[in-house]
């Protein structure tokens, strides 16, 4: 993919994250090169020809012949958070690859609103062109395949396999962290969840093939065993962007109800209109706040999601708090240089 047509999102993607060198100095075992690859809206004219072109760079390179390969749907600036995909790349030293397409220039939330249904068409378009590809290959040596999506990005990812690709053929898994209040899937969990959960903690038929994580949160445990496909959702109670409701205006929400989230203010109480004017204005304001809080996700809590879904092998408590430091260290040298 040309460098200019990468866009600023893109640029950034395909330059952050782990080198082999980095992962090799963090497992001290022999790592591979991760692949990163991206579409920016400049690479083509439609949706679908973007996919084409982010599949013909995924064989160029070799992508197939990875252990794990993750379609990562970009928030609506195009962005990709390097927190969500570089702790996969050291978790399985570096033999990853990963690819991104971008749909829209605007921020998540103006993009919802005045483009809706982008990021679900985009989403749906790269899965089912890389899904047909990766069907084709022998299911011995063929990447396990896996999606991910921040904020809006999860509303578009979260619908792109269509039915048969839950079924026979079915991709691996999720990580969808900070859903929005309009992803379908994510209100049937919490509408539907076991007797007993909350609504801002639902588990799910057990969570034999869905489980729901907050801050410092542990996905590898739940009262069913896991299923053929898992899929973590990670959400903070705080996260206005996720508990979002129009019926606020006339109704409390069952997350203000006891017991509440752990970072839901004790002071917060519902008063038709106002309570549902003052998390309007919260979501605006969502990610300003200290990582683990509202819609700004901690890297910690993505490595936890990817330890569930990914299983590697060997992983320790120990590794994921050093790898945790070590991505939080590493960002900090970078932070303000896009």
């Amino acid at each position: 993919m040309a460098w200019q047509e990468l866009g600023r999102a893109g640029k950034r993607f395909v330059t952050e994250g782990p080198r082999k060198t980095d992962i090799e100095a963090f497992t001290g075992r022999e790592a591979r090169e991760p692949i990163r690859v991206y579409a920016g809206l400049r690479a083509a004219d439609t949706p679908e020809e973007q996919a084409e072109a982010a599949l013909a760079d995924l064989i160029r390179m070799g992508a197939f012949s990875r252990s794990i390969l993750v379609i990562a749907t970009p928030t609506g600036t195009g962005w990709v958070d390097n927190n969500g995909i570089a702790p996969l790349e050291y978790m399985h030293d570096g033999d990853i690859a990963t690819v991104g397409v971008q749909y829209s220039y605007l921020q998540s939330p103006f993009s919802l609103v005045l483009e809706p249904g982008r990021s679900q068409d985009s989403a749906a378009a790269v899965f089912r062109t890389i899904y047909r590809y990766w069907k084709t290959l022998p299911e011995d040596s063929r990447p396990r395949l896996y999606l991910f999506g921040l904020s809006l990005g999860s509303h578009g990812s979260e619908a792109s396999p269509p039915v048969h690709a839950w079924l026979g053929d079915s991709f691996d898994g999720a990580v969808w962290s900070g859903p929005p209040f309009r992803n379908r899937l994510w209100r049937t969990i919490q509408r539907d969840r076991d007797e007993g959960s909350p609504s801002w903690r639902p588990v799910f038929e057990g969570g034999a093939n869905f489980r729901v994580i907050g801050h410092g949160g542990d996905a590898s445990e739940a009262p069913a065993d896991w299923g053929r496909v898992r899929m973590v959702y990670m959400v903070y109670p705080s996260d206005a962007i996720v508990f979002f409701e129009e019926s606020m205006f006339y109704r409390q929400p069952e997350w203000l109800t006891p017991p509440r989230g752990e970072d839901v203010s004790p002071l917060l109480r519902w008063y038709p209109i106002i309570t549902a004017l003052q998390v309007g204005i919260d979501m605006m304001l969502s990610a300003e706040v200290p990582p683990g809080h509202g819609h700004d996700y901690a890297v910690a809590d993505y490595i936890s999601a990817w330890n569930a879904v990914t299983a590697p092998e060997n992983w320790t408590d120990e590794d994921a708090d050093r790898l945790a430091t070590a991505i939080e260290t590493e960002a900090a040298k970078h932070s303000g240089s896009w």
